[in-house]
């Protein structure tokens, strides 16, 4: 299902890319083919945003000790230690991947399933590395701008990237039924979102305030995260929203 709905979605996406005008030399540069129907879903986006995701993550905040949101945000951050062994060797980053799997397995076992970050107290930092990273590093590149709803800006190659990334996940193996898997998931995405909207309220809004076009804006700063991100300059993007 999910394969299908993603070929769906990128078969969309090419299909459109290759025949719908851009609406201004703005999305001609950006590579933004399908702005009006981004546009749409940013908007939407943006009023689940302020109805749902912002109250969840002010809530959280307010409610939750920092010492319990900084040991969810290490243990989601733990689950993806095996999609960056596996990126890390893609890109034959081999003393990279060594790292990776070296806090993996520290962080899963002596930092309680990821809850503390030994690892990096260790001299390990992280080092993750995603698929569409990977296709970067390879000369792939981002291709037509997307926002999807729920979800938010991506790029063609982000979209397949993360698909991919999926079957490197330990959550994918767990040996449920098929709808404990998807619960499985539903709750990470869940719980994941709202620590991200957490740790970026107050970029966000900062964001927003600034921006003369707030699409555009978020638009061009995810391209420019990406594109730091596939040439590995972590310093770089620190100051940029984690979407």
């Amino acid at each position: 299902m999910r394969a299908r709905l993603l070929l769906a979605v990128l078969a969309l996406g090419l299909g459109l890319a290759g025949c719908a005008a851009p609406q201004n030399q703005e999305a001609i540069a950006a590579d933004d083919p399908l702005e009006p129907m981004n546009r749409l879903f940013f908007d939407f986006n943006q009023k689940l945003d302020r109805h749902a995701a912002l109250p969840a993550a002010t809530f959280y905040t307010s409610t939750m000790p920092g010492p319990v949101r900084s040991g969810l945000h290490n243990f989601l951050g733990n689950l993806s230690g095996p999609v960056g062994v596996a990126n890390n060797l893609l890109e034959a980053r081999f003393v990279n991947a060594g790292a990776e799997a070296a806090r993996f397995i520290i962080n899963t076992t002596v930092g309680a399933a990821g809850i503390f970050d030994v690892a990096t107290d260790w001299g390990l930092p992280d080092r993750s590395r995603d698929f569409g990273e990977t296709l970067g590093v390879y000369g792939l590149d981002q291709g037509p701008y997307l926002v999807l709803p729920f979800r938010g800006p991506t790029a063609l190659r982000d979209l397949a990237g993360n698909y991919v990334d999926g079957f490197f996940s330990p959550l994918y193996y767990i040996h449920l039924e098929f709808a404990g898997k998807q619960y499985v998931g539903l709750l990470k995405s869940t719980i994941g979102s709202i620590d991200n909207r957490a740790n970026n309220i107050v970029t966000y809004r900062d964001i927003e305030r600034n921006s003369v076009d707030f699409y555009a804006t978020m638009r061009d700063y995810y391209r420019q995260r990406r594109a730091r991100q596939v040439e590995d300059f972590p310093v770089q993007t620190a100051a940029l929203p984690d979407f």
